[in-house]
């Protein structure tokens, strides 16, 4: 319980360090237009995909469209698709998506609708101005067509014959028959080349560039997983577009704020720090996030306090989508005040045709190209790491460079799908945690790398993500030391009546009410509030155990790494019903639910035992008073838990085979403390 303490006070204290130097901004971007207008930098866009199945193509040219849509001027604008998995569905997709760009663009400028994904505009409920209905219903039919012939097409699974003669991008797949997701040649296509005289939209106006881009795999390759894509994305534009700003962003996030791209060049091209500037970071926010925000999947405290901390040091945390960089930071060039910061800010003039940039492009996303080179070390994103956002930007951080943390007051500048089952959002956490105490454990350490390169308070500040693996023991020593001293008669806090119940009390009451009150403050409500206590405390005593052991075992070369695990973004009528509900889903034997039901039935036996065997003492409860609160409140959190064990029947509840499991380990644990 000491050591315990140690390390949960250790993170106390990190937390503190992001709330010592809060801050926000607020760009100006109507200056930004009086002043640079005629010399805005080019940008770039790269969207991240990977399997078909998982991401849908639908979902991917919605986060396509609306940032191909951006108030920003076309010539200087490049959206290009990174495709993991080598999809020729995907390709068809993003294919009929460079055709419906031709009325969408210009209807979303004419009419300045907001948000600027097909999807998200045609759902939202808000009625239109009756002068714009007609025009909104042609576009919707366009839109349907084509989301109807995308999904077709997945259906069948491949794409028929008569519809490669579309475009010659087909061949690639056509005349390879050993295409795979993992074995392939690299495939780069510009879908529309911008500076064509018929790339225009019915306006006749110009429209952005779109590529395509499959990196080439071989099993024999390490492929480095989304920073190897991302690196290949980085040299592929530099020979086409290279684009001085970069914005990535993950398929499932589209854009939400037409003028984002002019929010981030305020922070660029500001005359007092922006040639110091390395990326500016957006929150990751969702669009189907329930009123009380089930799962804790957009904690406000979160993005509005901590990460808004961050910062405050310069010291923002690189977070993998909605993020707009520097090229040569990115790159991995280091910050020097003697250089002019704002001088790679230019469109390149390529002369090449397109098919000329192609094959170059090829050779620079070959599996072989970046073998010797310091691509993944010095340059690019970092390799070796789960989470190479995080880690990248604290190298570039070290590397002289600012960031900037921005979270706009007015709309989200990004919107993603948030995990609508438990099961989902604790798998992702566990991949995070692990990754996040992974470099904690590296030389990439901030404690020791970032010593006299970040501030004091940066540092602290990532350990408190880097650190999430290691509070899972901690917890889980109050989760089952305290309900099973409980029934043995052990006491491990002062009585109520003896003085130093103070301190143990009010570190408890004032660390809550803190806690909610800054919740308030942000924006929960308290029932949100408390679902987001509920849904750290299954974290801590589930994924992140996982984490925690999984990432011991490799450092210590009991187990090799493991594989990128993609997130589902599809899920069944019931699962989203029952999300929209705010009821939990559980539905799988998993080890994972293994764990959290034993951890609640251990607390539950502990509070009735307790009760029956110290309420009748004298001086019973006062002596495990502590105890009892910290039961109690731990049976209040799981709530959901003994409801999906003991009461619901529908497919998202706990098997049965789960309850016998828990009960029988809570029992035996309950039995090996008696002895």
């Amino acid at each position: 319980m000491f050591a315990a303490e140690l390390v949960l006070g250790f993170h106390w204290i990190c937390c503190q360090a992001v709330r010592w130097n809060l801050t926000r901004y607020s760009p100006l971007p109507h200056l930004l237009s009086q002043r640079h207008e005629e010399e805005l930098p080019a940008v770039d866009v790269f969207v991240c995909t990977a399997d078909p199945v998982i991401e849908p193509p639908t979902l991917v040219v919605n986060t396509v469209l609306s940032v191909m849509s951006y108030n920003y001027p076309t010539r200087k604008l490049a959206v290009y698709l990174s495709d993991d998995g080598c999809s020729e569905l995907t390709f068809y997709a993003l294919h009929q998506a460079s055709q419906f760009a031709k009325h969408w663009i210009p209807f979303c400028k004419r009419r300045n609708i907001e948000p600027r994904s097909p999807d998200a505009y045609f759902d939202k409920p808000t009625a239109r101005p009756s002068g714009q209905e007609w025009e909104s219903m042609k576009v919707k039919k366009l839109y349907e067509e084509m989301k109807s012939r995308i999904e077709t097409m997945a259906e069948k699974g491949s794409v028929p014959p008569e519809t490669r003669s579309q475009h010659k991008g087909f061949l690639q797949w056509g005349r390879h028959n050993n295409v795979t997701k993992r074995n392939h040649q690299s495939i780069v296509e510009i879908v529309i080349d911008g500076r064509e005289e018929d790339a225009v939209d019915e306006d006749g106006d110009r429209l952005p560039t779109l590529v395509y881009v499959a990196r080439e795999k071989r099993p024999q390759f390490h492929h480095n997983f989304k920073a190897g894509a991302m690196n290949a994305l980085i040299r592929a534009s530099s020979e086409m577009s290279n684009g001085a700003v970069i914005l990535n962003l993950d398929c499932d996030m589209f854009s939400n704020d037409p003028d984002a791209i002019r929010d981030a060049l305020c922070f660029f091209l500001d005359e007092q720090s922006g040639h110091r500037i390395a990326f500016v970071q957006h929150p990751q926010q969702y669009f189907n996030v329930t009123k009380n925000d089930l799962y804790g999947n957009s904690p406000l405290q979160t993005d509005k306090v901590e990460l808004a901390g961050m910062g405050g040091y310069g010291a923002a945390l690189y977070i993998g989508t909605g993020c707009f960089h520097r090229r040569e930071a990115l790159c991995g060039n280091k910050y020097s005040s003697k250089v002019d910061g704002q001088g790679s800010i230019n469109w390149k003039s390529n002369d090449k045709t397109a098919k000329e940039m192609e094959e170059a492009s090829k050779v620079l996303v070959s599996c072989s190209y970046e073998e010797g080179t310091r691509w993944g070390k010095e340059m690019g994103l970092v390799y070796g790491c789960p989470v190479e956002d995080v880690v990248t930007g604290m190298k570039i951080q070290c590397n002289g460079w600012k960031s900037i943390y921005y979270r706009p007051q007015k709309e989200a500048a990004f919107l993603g799908v948030a995990p609508n089952t438990l099961e989902i959002s604790l798998i992702q956490h566990k991949r995070w945690a692990e990754g996040l105490f992974q470099i904690f454990l590296s030389s990439y350490c901030p404690l020791v790398y970032g010593h006299k390169r970040l501030p004091l308070g940066a540092q602290l500040g990532y350990c408190t993500y880097l650190l999430w693996a290691a509070t899972a023991f901690p917890t889980l020593c109050y989760l089952v030391l305290a309900p099973l001293c409980l029934l043995q008669g052990i006491p491990l806090f002062p009585q109520v009546s003896s003085p130093w119940f103070i301190p143990f009390a009010y570190v408890y009451g004032a660390r809550t009410i803190y806690s909610l009150v800054e919740g308030l403050m942000c924006g929960y409500t308290v029932k949100g509030w408390w679902n987001l206590q509920r849904v750290v405390l299954l974290r801590r005593s589930s994924s992140y155990v996982f984490s925690f052991v999984d990432t011991v075992a490799k450092q210590l070369g009991l187990s090799k790494a493991s594989g990128f695990a993609v997130t589902a973004k599809v899920v069944t009528e019931d699962v989203r019903r029952r999300y929209e509900e705010e009821v939990m889903e559980f539905g799988s034997s998993s080890t994972t639910f293994i764990i959290v039901a034993t951890v609640a039935m251990v607390n539950l036996f502990g509070l009735v035992g307790g009760i029956g065997k110290w309420w009748w003492v004298d001086g019973g409860m006062s002596l495990m008073g502590l105890q009892f609160g910290l039961c109690s409140v731990v049976v209040g959190l799981n709530l959901p838990v003994y409801v999906a064990l003991f009461f619901r029947r529908d497919d998202g509840c706990l098997p049965v085979d789960v309850m016998f499991k828990a009960v029988g380990l809570a029992s035996l644990a309950a039995c090996l403390m008696a002895i």
